[in-house]
């Protein structure tokens, strides 16, 4: 604790601050603290397991884990890599730099997608908005350079742009092209990316989850797109059973597609698509590229250092058999005494958030049982899976290919798992995140929540923690990803997980001015020399006002003191981060700054003026009339 700081005027500094004095943020890291640390302490255990495995001095038999060690193995083999330099790469180059026209492209499309290869659109699959149990083909814009389209007006947009387009050079230095040639690409690329910054959404606007969702039959999509033939690619993919109808994420990017992709600019987009490529493929080649390859994450992230290569080598490995790592961790690390007490405590949240559904002031009774029944139905991923999933059990390593052939192979095969889901139907018991990540989510299609078994652990949950100090570190948690099925996005999706008006309109007009009373709490709070968006950053800020309600109703019905609740919340937000990743997450992030959450959330709440007599006068204190509390 900060001995110089009152509670009542800053929770989060009072709690933390001594910490923040003196904590040093690892080279290779943005952050130091709060979930960071717990993931530090997790990959510094798996990466000596790893070492171990590769030793042969320890096994596993869990299915995948023997091909995660050669891959582990292949990414440590520098000397192999370093020997091979660009080689492995430039027959993909060259087929790019091949390409003769779009027809050329058209004809090749689904081996490029099948490669990894930028097409002019993006697609993919997954469980359709409407219908939660069948899987759709949906269609969106290509990704830009930039963290979002507003930088491309500002100077530290122009800033990251020039810092991209000399890591560009140096990697385009080590191909065969000319070098008047390989400027002429990187401007080409520069102007692509323009072109389409100009036509995709913004973060705000992708935060508007809901939006999302836009049939347009397959022969108007196929029409906005033109020249690129998507009839008959999805032919070519699905033969007969290929849709009919697709769903548009991001409608001005594929209704205006031809606006950045066309016959006459046809250049710009090889060229763009060749730098992509070369960039997004040099962390699997030699250790120069793979150093000139993080320079623009790097920089935007203000990391002096990559991590060493050990750790270079467990990150790739649990990264391409998520599941089998996240399985071993999970049965390795995390016991069945503190998984029932998880579940235990899990129950006990959404048994009384039912309890406050029943007393809800704002709903009538028709909406109020719908939500229960959502409640009800919500299923709940602890810990890990129960067992590896047929496709990890199939991915192979092969021993005799290089890294970058076996890297390649597994994105492969991980693409056409996806694009094959379109004719199966979904599988509602796929964890969307492994055991050994420090994280949780929650899913509007499924209506679950997930938590890994890396995050059970101090400070947000421990045996031998007290009842309260779990409630406000696991327990808030977990109320916040509850709450995530009544926040702006998540109330839009009923029980099934589908799409749905559940709600009568006088109920969805009182909970949209309780949402706009939340964006207004928050919206332009200063924070380092920027102002929080409270639009962005709505849908996480009910969450946590929901998951702080629910857990201290659980402390009336506790002996247990609430200061040892608010002190934990504190701690569990705690955060040192660099000035670089503080301003991309203020711009970017759908999470408010770590610090607000701390601070903010806890002012709406009577239980926090009596816990530490904050009075009128105080800095952590709020009239009663601005206070809200919606779950």
């Amino acid at each position: 604790m900060e001995d110089d700081i009152r509670i009542q005027d800053n929770l989060y500094q009072a709690v933390n601050g001594e910490w923040l004095k003196t904590a040093v943020i690892p080279a290779d890291r943005p952050t130091a603290g709060g979930f960071t640390e717990i993931d530090r302490e997790t990959e510094k255990i798996m990466m000596a397991d790893f070492a171990a495995f590769a030793k042969n001095e320890k096994s596993s038999d869990i299915a995948g884990m023997e091909d995660a060690v050669k891959l582990y193995k292949k990414v440590l083999d520098i000397d192999k890599r370093n020997a091979e330099g660009i080689k492995p790469l430039l027959p993909l180059l060259k087929e790019i730099e091949d390409l003769k026209d779009v027809a050329d492209l058209n004809s090749k499309a689904k081996d490029f997608l099948y490669k990894g290869l930028r097409l002019p659109i993006r697609m993919g699959v997954e469980a359709d908005m409407k219908d939660a149990t069948t899987n759709c083909f949906y269609v969106l814009g290509p990704s830009i350079i930039l963290p979002d389209t507003p930088y491309y007006d500002n100077d530290a947009g122009k800033q990251l742009l020039k810092v991209y387009e000399d890591m560009a050079l140096k990697a385009l230095a080590f191909t065969d092209l000319p070098e008047d040639k390989q400027k002429e690409y990187i401007a080409d690329t520069l102007a692509y990316d323009k072109l389409i910054s100009k036509k995709v959404k913004s973060q705000l606007e992708w935060a508007d989850y809901v939006k999302n969702y836009n049939p347009m039959p397959l022969e108007e999509v196929a029409s906005c797109v033109t020249p690129f033939d998507i009839k008959g690619f999805l032919k070519e993919m699905y033969g007969d059973r290929a849709p009919e109808t697709l769903i548009v994420y991001d409608p001005k990017a594929v209704k205006e597609m031809s606006s950045y992709f066309n016959e006459e600019n046809f250049e710009l987009y090889k060229h763009w698509l060749y730098v992509s490529t070369l960039l997004s493929n040099a962390n699997l080649l030699s250790a120069d590229l793979y150093e000139i390859s993080t320079i623009y994450r790097r920089t935007l992230l203000g990391i002096a250092e990559n991590p060493t290569l050990e750790k270079q080598a467990y990150q790739v490995a649990s990264y391409c058999f998520s599941e089998p790592v996240g399985i071993y961790y999970g049965r390795t690390y995390f016991g069945e005494e503190a998984k029932k007490d998880i579940i235990s405590l899990v129950e006990k949240v959404i048994a009384t958030y039912i309890k406050r559904m029943k007393e809800n002031t704002f709903l009538s009774k028709d909406t109020c049982e719908k939500a229960i029944l959502k409640l009800s139905t919500m299923a709940v991923k602890m810990g890990y899976p129960d067992d590896v999933r047929e496709f990890f059990k199939k991915l192979k390593v092969d021993e005799d290919a290089s890294y970058f052939d076996n890297a390649r192979n597994l994105s492969l095969e991980k693409i056409k798992e996806e694009f094959s889901k379109f004719l199966k139907p979904v599988d509602r018991n796929e964890w969307y995140m492994p055991g050994h990540m420090v994280n949780a989510c929650y899913d509007p299609s499924r209506n679950d929540i997930t938590f890994p078994a890396a995050i059970l652990q101090k400070p947000f949950y421990s045996l031998k923690q007290s009842f309260a100090e779990n409630l406000g570190g696991i327990g808030a948690v977990i109320g916040h990803e509850i709450s995530h099925a009544f926040d702006n996005n998540g109330a839009h999706f009923d029980e099934k997980g589908n799409l749905s008006d559940w709600w009568t309109k006088e109920d969805f007009e009182a909970f949209d001015r309780l949402t706009k009373d939340m964006i207004r709490q928050w919206d332009g709070i200063e924070y380092h020399g920027g102002k929080v968006n409270g639009e962005l950053v709505v849908s996480e800020n009910i969450a946590d006002n929901g998951g702080m309600a629910v857990t201290l109703d659980i402390m009336h019905q506790s002996n247990e003191d609430f200061d040892k609740y608010f002190i934990n919340w504190a701690r569990i937000w705690c955060l040192k981060a660099r000035e670089e990743y503080i301003q991309l997450l203020l711009n970017n992030d759908v999470h408010s700054p770590a610090e607000l959450r701390a601070n903010i959330q806890v002012r709406n709440f009577p239980e926090w003026y009596a816990a530490f007599d904050v009075k009128e006068g105080d800095e952590m204190y709020i009239a009663p009339d601005k206070r809200i509390i919606i779950w």
